[in-house]
């Protein structure tokens, strides 16, 4: 059986919105779904709009899997991930975009961010996130126009959550916008761990979600040729 490929697409923003709020992917949003699929086998790489240093927040470092993975070469890897205009998203089995503020402003409008998501659509792949990661899928449309998130099941950090966390740091309301463009959206109460699969699209809610995604991937790599 060959080894499957995970492409983790993460932000390179470290400050956001009019009060320069500190940010960049929530530490546990990459550290628990690697952890859960490099048990699993898989291999994750790493890239960023911009490459090279990712940025981080909410690092625990109580939190085991957190604090292994700060120290492993994975994490090494990140902070020179590659540029991702210059990845080709097919030579992966899936795509995954971690959370954290920062995904807010560049992941939210990287033109290479959206060819990537309909690319690895199109072709077939999984295409996963988590938290604020599926600000990614915004502004992506389907050759026919349609945009990518019309219709389908997903979920996100919600309007909940945010009230209490981060409205005066981010340009609009990530659930909303969402539901705007159509998406079938669901979501529990601020916290409690969520996730949807919908065929080969999978996303969790808030950074409680990130196992759960983790496994998801898991699971729908295990139909993977």
């Amino acid at each position: 059986m060959r080894v499957k490929h995970v492409l983790c697409i993460a932000t390179n923003t470290a400050v956001i919105g009019p009060f320069e709020r500190t940010t960049g992917f929530f530490f546990p949003e990459i550290a628990h779904p690697f952890e859960v699929l490099e048990e699993a086998g898989i291999a994750v790489e790493f890239a960023s709009p911009l490459g090279g240093i990712v940025p981080d927040d909410g690092y625990d470092p109580k939190d085991h899997a957190q604090k292994t993975f700060r120290d492993s070469a994975a994490y090494r890897r990140l902070q020179r991930s590659r540029k991702l205009s210059e990845v080709d998203v097919l030579d992966y089995d899936a795509i995954f975009f971690p959370g954290g503020l920062g995904p807010m402003e560049d992941i939210s409008k990287d033109r290479y961010v959206k060819q990537a998501v309909l690319r690895a659509w199109n072709g077939g792949k999984i295409v996963s996130a988590v938290c604020h990661g599926p600000v990614a899928f915004l502004g992506v449309r389907l050759d026919d126009g349609t945009p990518f998130v019309k219709g389908h099941k997903l979920t996100s950090f919600s309007k909940a959550e945010e009230d209490g966390y981060a409205a005066r740091d981010v340009s609009f309301d990530l659930e909303g916008v969402l539901r705007e463009a159509g998406a079938d959206f669901s979501c529990v109460d601020p916290w409690k761990p969520y996730h949807v699969v919908d065929g080969r699209l999978i996303t969790g809610q808030n950074p409680a979600s990130g196992t759960a995604v983790g496994k998801a991937i898991v699971e729908a790599l295990a139909n993977v040729d």
